[in-house]
């Protein structure tokens, strides 16, 4: 085990994933491609159909992958592949792509080639690494998040798409497409993580000087405040571009954050709440915020020397447990397994509900920790 988790932790973790793959399977059953988003009632809708270009629209795509090379069953080989092609459509609809294409690509067409070598799924995420690169602003040095008139900015989240652009100059030989994540993390590194190891979510910049404009609050409780999901993005999206190109600063970044994430997460007995620096009361829960900094944890732990592990593996499981304590539900006839996961502090709607992003890092993490996961990123 990579890791070097204790048995009974083993045992925990085969039993967890023996109560996903019921859940999932069931649900693989009821909605093969379709698109989830948040349930409704206790079901999903298909986010596909009302808007193709969503950027959450192949977290189910990545799950079946999971579960596909974990368990072998084409079931979810075939569900997947479908949701990838429904996807055509948008790559032809570019203009209305924003900067998340690897959260869409990664795990369809990125996953599909790693997986299957398959060569259409290989040219569709190079098409997709093409646009992502065609956003790069070079007055200022970052990816253009959004598609405001008018506006241009970078966000935290960004982190998480640059593993597109490495796998694609990987597979390409196009080195510019390494160097252009690699210019956006410098640009992260400067101006959206903070030295203290909390997180910006959005920095506005003048679109003709590249000049830092403004840095509003974001999904979070306000300006200046400690958006949890994004410190999540960076833990994650830091340990990843280190993965990719060994910059020193990276690996330092990423231990930064994922200090002050602990830090945050152990004051309220590890029950994370939408943003570390919002008033106590009331209290909104983020749980997709504590299952993607779980992954973070975990693929940070794998670049620290051997005694410095456990820093990242204990609160990893920590987070794990809480969740599958707490905060999830096992009923197969129900969609959404992690509840309790918050898109934003500050709208009602999408706050503390089941979110599909919350289930795929809940699937990656217990694999991971069973060894039976593949690099989604």
């Amino acid at each position: 085990m990579r890791y070097r988790i204790s048995e009974n932790e083993v045992k925990w973790a085969q039993e967890t994933f023996g109560l996903i793959e019921k859940k999932i399977s069931a649900e693989c059953d009821r909605i093969g491609s379709r698109m989830p988003y948040i349930p409704v009632d206790g079901h999903y809708h298909d986010m596909g159909e009302e808007h193709l270009t969503w950027w959450t629209n192949s977290f189910w795509a990545g799950i079946l992958w999971q579960m596909y090379h974990a368990l072998g069953d084409k079931k979810y080989a075939d569900s997947a592949v479908g949701l990838e092609e429904r996807l055509d459509k948008a790559l032809e609809d570019y203009q209305n792509l924003d900067h998340d294409l690897g959260f869409m690509w990664c795990h369809t067409s990125v996953a599909h080639y790693r997986l299957l070598k398959d060569e259409r799924a290989k040219l569709r995420g190079l098409h997709a690494a093409a646009i992502l690169a065609s956003r790069f602003q070079p007055a200022g040095n970052y990816f253009r998040a959004w598609n405001t008139p008018g506006e241009s900015v970078a966000i935290v989240d960004c982190l998480m798409n640059l593993p597109l652009l490495y796998w694609g100059s990987e597979v390409s030989g196009n080195d510019s497409w390494k160097r252009l994540a690699m210019a956006h993390a410098d640009t992260a590194l400067k101006e959206i993580l903070r030295p203290d190891g909390s997180s910006n979510h959005i920095i506005k910049y003048d679109t003709e000087t590249g000049e830092v404009a403004e840095k509003p609050g974001g999904q979070g409780y306000g300006e200046g405040s400690s958006w949890t999901r994004g410190l999540a993005w960076a833990v994650y999206g830091m340990s990843l571009s280190y993965r990719y190109t060994g910059k020193q600063e990276y690996l330092d970044a990423a231990k930064r954050t994922a200090h002050y994430f602990i830090a945050g997460a152990a004051v309220n007995d590890y029950d994370v709440v939408i943003d570390f620096r919002a008033p106590r009361e009331p209290v909104y829960y983020d749980n997709t915020a504590a299952v993607c900094a779980a992954c973070g944890l975990l693929e940070l732990s794998e670049h620290v020397g051997e005694y410095e592990k456990e820093l990242y593996v204990a609160p990893a499981l920590r987070l794990l447990h809480r969740i599958t304590e707490r905060f999830c539900n096992w009923n197969a006839s129900e969609d959404g397994i992690t509840t309790k996961g918050s898109a934003r502090y500050h709208r009602e709607e999408d706050r503390e509900v089941p979110i599909i992003y919350g289930d795929y890092f809940l699937v990656e993490a217990v694999l991971r920790l069973l060894d039976k996961d593949f690099l989604i990123w």
